[in-house]
């Protein structure tokens, strides 16, 4: 008998699936090649449902005879190891994947199948409208622990309002491989949600108006949230902090090791700055980590001594003993342009017996491409103010533009039409 393979996420299983497996079943003995959720998120997005849910599901339909796991979005290795008769796949695929299938399965006279588009069904397009229905806290907050097991590198992108985390939110490209490309996580920035709100970055905006912010934005998005506690304030409060967080189901929340007066780290005048000990910082992960319900809820630790001239031992050393206090991940900071000290930072890291995942935040670094700090072991990349750094020049050049001229009209050219602008928020 002939052998078909058919490669499927099968995430959102529907009757286009369906029609792709009758045809592949009409031409012989069927193997779903089934997408691992490594090789589902590396093309576009994290799936809904784990590898085996996904497994038990497409094992069971009607005239599927085998599934095996296709570890990576490149069919390649599958193809070559199982040489097939028959390659079955929708036709509306990239034309360099669908290329690479024909040349491969040449060599041993395969053939290659296409099946017209299903009109009217589009799996990007249920998957919105589940976004549209929501989710659940539980879910939520398990979410950024799922993707830490599935990416090489969660990709963050700072929000302040509900406003800006439907940008997050909805903001996709293709690449050239037509993978698709979207931020992962929502980071809710001190420094962001400060200046929103007019005042300075010191802690001063309480943490109801801090509660308040995060609200905003888990009404409006899906993706996990990740939050920027400051210091995390006295233990006592910080034990409250958490389970406060953890209830609304933000995933992680990151403390830094500074104490007195908070001041913004990228901040000139570094003599403002005043780090806490090692001992009374652990013992402030234990108190958080003591008090979280979730294991996949995070507390991670932000290390500020390469900020403060310390040295990349001393940084070393704590990033040592926060993770034996507890800490969920490490993030290390810097403000130096060249990038040079986070690598060396990350070198060392990595060669830790009980490493963490590592979140990295390149403000003054920003020349360094995401795929030169995922290969030095990044595994967290947040954005951590672009959009309201972007905003802000936006606003004040119309305001100036409207005084300047006495009228609105000038300013239409760069703002978005009004009835685009009444859609962003509407559930069409």
């Amino acid at each position: 008998m002939k052998t078909v393979y058919i490669p499927m996420c099968a995430d959102i299983v529907h009757s286009g699936h369906l029609n792709i497996i009758k045809t592949g079943q009409n031409l012989g003995d069927v193997t779903i090649g089934l997408l691992t959720d490594e090789a589902v998120a590396s093309k576009k997005r994290l799936p809904f449902m784990t590898y085996a849910q996904r497994h038990e599901v497409v094992s069971n339909l009607k005239g599927v005879s085998n599934v095996v796991p296709q570890v990576t979005s490149d069919y390649r290795p599958n193809l070559t190891q199982l040489k097939p008769d028959y390659v079955v796949h929708g036709n509306d695929w990239a034309p360099s994947a669908r290329q690479q299938v024909i040349d491969t399965i040449s060599e041993w006279g395969g053939e290659l199948v296409e099946v017209e588009y299903t009109e009217g069904i589009s799996s990007t397009k249920l998957h919105q409208k589940l976004k549209e229905a929501g989710t659940t806290p539980e879910a939520r907050l398990k979410k950024l622990a799922k993707l830490l097991n599935t990416k090489k590198t969660v990709r963050a992108l700072e929000a302040h309002n509900g406003l800006s985390a439907l940008i997050v939110e909805n903001t996709t490209v293709k690449n050239e491989k037509g993978h698709l490309r979207q931020f992962d996580a929502v980071w809710i920035s001190s420094l962001t949600d400060s200046i929103a709100k007019g005042k300075p970055d010191i802690e001063l905006v309480d943490r109801t108006s801090r509660v308040n912010t995060i609200n905003e934005v888990l009404e409006v998005t899906t993706k996990p949230v990740i939050v920027d506690g400051d210091t995390g304030g006295h233990q006592a409060h910080f034990v409250h902090t958490v389970k406060t967080l953890e209830r609304l189901g933000v995933s992680a929340i990151v403390i830094e090791d500074k104490c007195g007066l908070k001041q913004n780290s990228l901040h000139e005048n570094v003599n403002d700055h005043e780090q806490e000990s090692v001992a009374t910082f652990s013992a402030k992960i234990k108190a958080g980590v003591n008090a979280k319900i979730n294991d996949e809820f995070m507390i991670i630790a932000r290390i500020e001594s390469l900020i403060l001239g310390k040295g990349q031992d001393e940084a070393l050393e704590r990033a040592r003993n926060y993770i034996a206090a507890g800490a969920s991940a490490i993030m290390i900071h810097s403000k130096d342009e060249s990038g040079k000290d986070i690598k060396e930072f990350c070198d060392a890291y990595n060669t830790l017996d009980n490493r963490r995942p590592l979140m990295v935040v390149p403000t003054s670094y920003n020349s360094i491409y995401e795929a030169e700090l995922t290969e030095w072991g990044a595994n967290i990349i947040v954005y951590a103010n672009h959009l309201l750094r972007v905003a802000y020049p936006a606003m004040s050049q119309a305001a100036q533009t409207i005084l300047s001229h006495d009228r609105a009209v000038e300013v239409e050219s760069t703002a978005i039409p009004i009835n685009d602008f009444l859609k962003l928020v509407s559930r069409n």
